[in-house]
């Protein structure tokens, strides 16, 4: 029996999948908190020199 076969193939795929999935959703969340902590820094400091 191969190892290859189509079921076991699938399964690495998926797990693949999701993984690389939960990587890039990671990698947005940072991306968008450092964006809110951006607008919130400079938002800050426009107020502090008014």
């Amino acid at each position: 029996m191969s190892r290859n076969n189509e079921g076991n193939i699938k399964k690495h795929n998926d797990k693949l999948h999701k993984a690389q999935n939960k990587a890039k959703k990671a990698e947005m969340d940072r991306k968008e908190k450092l964006k809110q902590i951006t607008k919130k820094f400079n938002e800050d400091k426009a107020s502090k020199n008014i």
